[in-house]
């Protein structure tokens, strides 16, 4: 599949955003799956992609302080990887992100999917740290 095939929604169906993340976190990576859904599923916005009107992947975004936005969740099934949906989730999330005035983006991302988001312009600021069983590093990006 190409970017075009991907449609991706803004504030979408949080069961089809849920149906991602265990796929890829509970089943594929062995995160515990009552940690999985955790409180700030309630006020994060999601965003959901979709192939043929299945889900394939996902991601949400909050503001836990003001003109911070935090990136969680990110997530893509194994058929859709290397495939661009990763940057394209991240584009959008990041345009939405502007929309509401955000100065700076944070995640804690994956060790083994660092490069990622380097490529994407976010910067490593913090050592090591393990989250879920699975080693992590935060990482942020100005946008203002």
């Amino acid at each position: 599949m190409t970017d075009s095939d991907y449609r991706i929604e803004i504030d979408g169906d949080r069961e089809d955003a849920y149906d991602v993340r265990f796929a890829v976190f509970v089943e594929e990576q062995g995160v515990d799956p009552d940690i999985e859904i955790d409180e700030h599923d309630e006020v994060a916005t999601h965003f959901v992609a979709y192939a043929d009107d299945e889900p394939v992947g996902a991601a949400r975004l909050r503001e836990p302080e003001a003109g911070v936005g935090k990136i969680e969740r990110l997530a893509v099934l194994p058929a859709h990887r290397e495939e661009g949906l990763g940057r394209q989730l991240m584009d959008v999330v990041e345009r939405e992100a502007e929309r509401w005035g955000l100065q700076r983006l944070t995640l804690h991302g994956q060790l083994r999917v660092a490069d990622f988001y380097e490529h994407l312009g976010y910067e490593q600021v913090s050592d090591e740290f393990e989250e879920a069983g699975i080693p992590h590093v935060e990482m942020e990006k100005s946008i203002a």
